[in-house]
């Protein structure tokens, strides 16, 4: 490829870092005009940035170059890192490039420049302090941080042309001013300048007059307002409060239980019924010849009982349902491994899974399975339904036939030569060691796994599915749908379709599936992707015989798909398009939920090598499930990937839930207990207690627009802003010391006190859907009746005066760090070595090398020195909370690193 770079390029730096980042760095060709003989110069044109790739296709954008090279990194676009893309281009560029003619043409330097930089500046370090993160759409540098750095580097040179109130975003400038890819392309902009000041003296911009002013999001998104179908309309509960706020609080407050929805009967069978909110929610078979690792948990079940749980509390009719996926060729050949025939290995395995999610606290309606007699039905009357309208066509396709064995060898029954990389154990359908698709007649040397014979290439025919004839109606479905899907699952869906659908093979040479019904063809079965998603529909037929209310009812039925993004084309293209073309009015995803992968620390999981926590070790490591489910939940990984770590768990257990939410109950509930007898106290509400009510309930409702989108990491984070508001409310109350007063005093502290264990009392609800074993317990110790368990649109005074609590006690128990230590030894490839003799002395693991050593004192450094600012500008105690704990983390990794036990802070001594 030829990244050609003009003289004066405005958007020469940030292309030019991106370049500098990409896997192998692209050089630039510099000031040197495009020379494309194949195809006429576009006007306007030939003095711009141009990157040719190897295919001939050119990008113009340089945004869109940006986002190419880190493409070529393996980092897809999230919906964040795109809307800053949109932000720099529609709001940063003009102001910049404004700034820039005030400082390069007409010379008005310092406050001239920067005020037209000013709100938006200010928006970045807003952002910044708010998202909790050290960088704009995650804690690792992007390819937004690469294009807003870009754009204001011109302008600002260093971290203290940013004005000094803004510390935040003086430590992000500086830390992506100082990544090397950004600094060489730093190192050329004297000269850059010189060449824009001619850019501009020709081409004045006009300077900007934005009519909306850039807003910070809840949940990180940004963008102008308004911005129609994201999270700008949701209410910030950072923002000021009004006197309408504040009434409004107080008036639901007020309304005591009634205001809480009454709780709702479940039927037996669950149905849909008309009038109501019907949502069907189902979460991706997980495949049954393995054991689901915590990335699999998230990716689909635990993030679909999340919903379901929430969907059920806000009294919707909710069916939540799914099973083991059991047909197809990895089944085969682990039965072969273990000795099972394949229905052996897949009742084993059904109920391993079983036995994990009932451990997780994964309450389906129904968790069934794809062998069934229904299965078989349902599939063949689709497949029947798309052979009769023309939308099944035939084909021959060459595969390899084992003669000794008398069989067609599907993918995973081969092995042999990687045809890229010559390695020797690739399988039929993957190279483990470069990672290369494979057809299997492609492998070199190929053997069948089964008897180690040299199998033939021999044609054999096949079915498809005619997807070309049924894209039209895709499309037209997509656009009135995917409004509602996750960011990644438009784009993965965008990326099949752009080069147009091609037929889809769904038969297999197996004996293990789903017999084909037809005359030819019945040696053979169904593949497993036409196969496994109508699992959904078998299973729900064998929850109940009426299924098809359900999955026949797309006007009163909305349906959720829950997965990681793999698993996304088969669930935006390749079953809808079956469905589609069956014509017998089948319910079609509204929601599909994608989520990127999480990673285990620094890697991946890996059963055969022992790296990773899987779903039947969890109950092993004496660590309860809720605390899997809140830290999971926490680092779902909504808009890029995430990584499991051991010291980031011990940090959230120890801080946010034993610290900050456990804290707060407990002391909530125990003040009732010790100062007044166990009975909720009277309540004479102040202004203060009042705009607690109004942040609480602003809390609340940001919490219902969240969880309705299914931003379920940003949701939790409301539940543990509220356990802050609430810690922070009684510790500058004091009611311990006002109880001791005189009467005015004692009064005091029995509002409190009442305010407090009410809002313990919303806690509970709110965390159901996340931790629901400690709802249930935060419940029991309050007594909260069932019919007060609802989860209301704001905080009410659900438990009134005289109200009796139980007995109070520890939600949450300290992880220590050599606990954890353990644990991270343990899971971290560990299981394969031998032990140490029993007479061996322990002996602390061996400290890390220097340079990371030096590169995590370099950080703690760094982190501390936010932190001070942070105090110094008197930001809100929340966002200082977020970095101390990040200080926190840093400085536990230090210790690790250079050997010692990580300390856990204690509190002051008393003198």
């Amino acid at each position: 490829m030829r990244l050609r770079v003009p003289p004066g390029a405005p958007a020469a730096l940030k292309v030019l870092a991106a370049a500098a980042a990409a896997p192998a760095p692209v050089p630039p060709l510099l000031g040197v005009p495009a020379e494309r003989p194949s195809a006429p110069p576009v006007p306007g044109q030939e003095q711009q940035l141009q990157l040719e790739l190897d295919s001939g296709t050119v990008l113009f954008s340089a945004n869109a170059i940006c986002q190419y090279f880190y493409l070529c990194r393996g980092e897809e676009p999230t919906d964040l890192t795109t809307q800053w893309l949109e932000w720099e281009a529609t709001e940063l560029q003009p102001a910049v490039a404004a700034a820039l003619y005030l400082r390069l043409v007409q010379g008005r330097a310092g406050p001239d420049a920067l005020g037209v930089l000013r709100p938006l500046l200010t928006h970045l370090e807003q952002h910044l302090a708010r998202s909790g993160t050290s960088h704009l759409a995650g804690d690792a540098a992007s390819v937004a941080d690469v294009v807003v750095w870009g754009s204001l580097f011109p302008v600002l040179q260093d971290e203290t042309s940013v004005p000094s109130e803004l510390q935040v975003l003086r430590s992000w400038f500086s830390a992506v001013s100082a990544w090397e890819p950004c600094r060489a392309a730093a190192a050329l902009l004297p000269e850059a300048l010189r060449e824009l000041q001619t850019h501009l003296a020709q081409r004045p911009p006009a300077l900007p007059a934005p009519k909306h002013l850039p807003q910070v999001c809840p949940g990180g998104q940004v963008g102008t307002a308004p911005l129609p179908q994201s999270p700008q309309d949701e209410e910030s509960p950072e923002r000021a409060l009004s006197d309408a706020d504040i009434a409004a609080a107080a008036e639901l407050w007020a309304r005591g239980p009634a205001a809480l929805p009454p709780p709702r009967q479940p039927a037996t069978p669950v149905l849909p019924v008309e009038g109501e909110r019907n949502v069907l929610i189902t979460s991706a078979l997980p495949y049954v010849n393995n054991v689901p690792h915590l990335g699999n948990i998230i990716g689909c079940v635990l993030s679909a009982d999340t919903f379901a749980r929430y969907s059920r509390l806000r009294g919707w009719n909710t069916l939540f349902v799914c099973g083991t996926d059991e047909y197809g060729t990895a089944t085969e050949t682990r039965a072969l491994q273990e000795g099972l025939s394949p229905r052996q290995l897949c009742d084993r395995y059904h109920a391993l899974h079983a036995d994990v999610y009932t451990w997780f606290r994964i309450a389906f309606d129904h968790f069934g399975r794809t062998t069934t007699p229904q299965q078989t039905r349902i599939a063949q009357d689709i497949f029947q339904r798309l052979l009769a309208r023309g939308f099944l066509l035939q084909d021959t396709l060459e595969q390899l036939r084992c003669e000794s064995c008398g069989r067609y060898l599907a993918d995973r029954f081969v092995e042999g030569t990687c045809p890229s990389c010559g390695y020797a154990e690739a399988r039929g359908d993957q190279c483990d060691k470069c990672g290369k698709l494979i057809n299997a007649v492609e492998l070199r040397n190929p053997q069948c796994k089964l008897c180690r014979g040299t199998p033939v290439v021999t044609p054999t025919q096949h079915l498809f599915l005619d997807l070309p004839k049924l894209e039209g109606r895709l499309q037209a479905w997509l656009e009135r749908t995917w409004d509602t899907w996750t960011a990644n699952a438009r784009h993965i869906t965008r990326t099949w379709l752009r080069d147009g659908l091609k037929p889809r093979c769904i038969t297999r040479d197996l004996t293990w599936g789903t017999p084909v019904p037809l005359d030819g063809f019945r040696d053979k079965v169904f593949y497993v992707w036409f196969d496994a998603p109508i699992g959904y529909l078998s299973i729900t037929a064998t929850y109940t015989e009426q299924w098809e209310r359900w999955w026949k009812n797309p006007q009163q039925v909305e349906l959720y798909n829950f997965m990681a993004k793999d698993n996304v084309p088969f669930h935006s293209v390749v079953f809808p398009c079956s469905l589609l073309g069956a014509e017998d009015n089948y319910t079609l995803v509204s929601h599909l939920i994608a989520t990127e992968y999480l990673n285990y620390e620094d890697g991946k999981f890996s059963k055969s090598r022992g790296v990773g926590v899987f779903g039947d070790m969890a109950k092993d490591t004496g660590i309860p499930a809720d605390v899997w489910r809140f830290y999971l939940l926490y680092l779902r990984p909504e808009g890029q990937d995430s990584a499991f770590s051991w010291s980031d768990l011990m940090l959230k257990n120890n801080s946010e839930l034993l610290n900050n939410l456990g804290n707060f109950i407990n002391r909530a509930g125990m003040f009732v207990c010790k100062f007044f007898g166990g009975a909720v106290p009277a309540m004479a509400l102040t202004a203060e207690d009042r705009r607690l009510l109004a942040r609480v309930t602003l809390e609340m409702r940001q919490y219902h627009q969240l969880m309705e989108r299914v931003h379920l990491r940003d949701a939790l984070r409301c539940v543990l802003s509220i356990s802050r508001h609430g810690n922070q409310y009684i510790q500058v109350n004091e009611p311990w010391k006002r109880i001791k007063g005189d009467q005015g005093d004692r009064q005091r502290a029995g509002t409190v006190t009442g305010v407090a264990v009410n809002v313990a009392a919303a806690l509970a609800a709110l965390l159901q859907p996340f931790v629901p074993g400690v709802s249930e317990a935060i419940q029991a110790q309050l007594r909260i009746p069932p019919e007060r368990c609802g989860l209301g649109p704001g905080l009410t005074c659900t438990l009134p005066a005289g109200h009796r609590v139980g007995t109070v006690s520890p939600l949450f128990q300290k992880l220590e760090p050599e606990q954890v230590e353990a644990l991270r030894q343990r899971f971290g490839g560990g299981q394969a070595k031998q032990p140490p003799p029993a007479s061996a002395p322990h002996t602390p693991a061996a400290p890390g090398d220097p340079k990371l050593i030096q590169e995590l004192t370099e950080q703690v450094a760094k982190q501390g020195n936010l932190v001070r600012q942070l105090k110094a500008a008197q930001v809100e105690k929340a966002q200082v909370d977020t970095q101390v704990a990040k200080l926190l983390e840093l400085k536990q990794q230090l210790a690790l690193a250079e050997g010692r036990s990580p300390e856990v802070p204690k509190g002051k001594r008393k003198k």
